[in-house]
């Protein structure tokens, strides 16, 4: 059992090995679970799509399938919510690992709908995500993030002192989050952010402005706390 798990596992993770604590119950269980979310994922057959080894938890739902793909191995959580409602699409490399209860929505509205989301691949979110795309999301390969993390590009006008803020429309000018970066829990990223490659954010920090490679960052809002050399 052992043997043929770390096999089917290195399909995804090459140096991936299970500890030798767990017990042999484990083991079956963790089988079990994962079988049955590999059989969830199957249902994109009926849908005339390859679901290329992917896994989901229960409630997984799509709005707009047509315009999402994503490559080998995708692990959705349970409930994961993901809509590609907008101009672009949905695209998600190999080995991408969404969290349980997480949201992927390019925009909400049929007045002004968003521009898209792309994930790299190797990337691993965790629970409690909200990747919005209204103005753009991209997210680089080999980026790791922790619980509750949320990226929003898109800000509302606030100017007219006469007009309610809800009618002012908005701004977008999109997010980009370069490849081996590590975002802690609870790490907000708002409109017009650029990480460069190799940056890790603090957790509960709120990126308000871009930072260069490799910049450590963290606080409210974020700054600069030295460089990754």
């Amino acid at each position: 059992m052992k043997t043929l798990l770390e096999k089917i596992v290195r399909l995804r993770n090459p140096s991936f090995r299970i500890h030798h604590d767990l017990s042999s119950a484990m083991l079956l269980q963790f089988a079990w679970i994962q079988g049955c979310r590999l059989l969830r994922a199957m249902r994109l057959v009926v849908y005339l799509r390859n679901p290329k080894g992917a896994t989901f938890g229960p409630g997984v739902r799509f709005f707009n399938l047509q315009r999402v793909y994503w490559g080998r191995f995708l692990k959705l959580g349970e409930s994961v919510f993901i809509s590609a409602l907008g101009h672009g699409g949905i695209e998600m490399g190999d080995n991408v690992s969404i969290g349980d209860f997480s949201r992927v929505i390019i925009s909400t509205t049929l007045h002004n709908p968003g521009a898209f989301i792309t994930i790299g691949s190797n990337v691993g979110i965790g629970e409690f995500a909200y990747l919005g795309g209204a103005g753009g999301l991209e997210i680089g390969n080999d980026v790791i993030a922790g619980q509750y993390l949320s990226c929003h590009p898109e800000n509302h006008n606030f100017s007219d002192l006469e007009t309610p803020i809800r009618h002012q429309g908005v701004q977008r000018k999109g997010i980009k989050i370069g490849n081996n970066c590590w975002l802690g829990s609870k790490v907000t990223i708002l409109d017009g952010v650029v990480l460069g490659d190799g940056c890790v954010v603090a957790a509960g920090a709120v990126v308000t402005q871009s930072f260069p490679a490799r910049s450590i960052v963290g606080g409210v809002p974020a700054k600069l706390l030295k460089t990754r050399s």
